[in-house]
């Protein structure tokens, strides 16, 4: 059973959500030190700025920014250093191989708390939309605005 007191940690990129079409989602553990997973469960993480990329075969993210631990003593860790991604073996050729093919990318999405206390990152394969596809998107989440607007007034 889940204990009320706990607060749940989620930090979504909205950003990538805007200028990527999702193909793909994969959640990914993350190889943290003990300054950066405490930084997580105070809310101080930003994925903005963050993307994914290979190196001998392992993913790695780069510039997901985990704000300094208050308490940290000189062993504290670098806000935006690269953080090793764990993802089976399989699940990683089965990437690597779409982001050689043209206009994939992998996009990380959403930072989360699991119950038995592990930083998960849900990393997306994506490919970049076009300005044209930007504006439709928004021209469709306006749309469903006013619907909801008119049922709610009707009701």
């Amino acid at each position: 059973m889940a204990d009320p007191k706990k607060k749940t940690i989620e930090v979504v990129n909205r950003k990538a959500e805007h200028q990527y079409f999702f193909d793909l989602t994969i959640e990914a553990g993350l190889k943290l030190v003990g300054t950066e997973i405490k930084s997580i469960r105070a809310g101080r993480v930003n994925l903005n700025d963050a993307y994914c990329y290979f190196k001998k075969e392992e993913l790695y993210v780069r510039s997901m920014y985990i704000g300094e631990y208050d308490f940290g003593n000189q062993f504290n860790h670098e806000p935006r250093r690269p953080r090793k991604l764990l993802l089976k073996r399989q699940e990683l050729k089965k990437l690597e191989k779409k982001v050689k093919e043209r206009g994939f990318t992998i996009v990380p999405y959403r930072l989360y708390i699991t119950d038995r206390g592990f930083a998960k990152l849900e990393i997306a394969l994506a490919r970049g939309k076009k300005s044209f596809d930007k504006r439709e998107t928004i021209k469709q989440k306006d749309q469903k605005r006013e619907l909801d607007r008119m049922k709610k007034i009707r009701f």
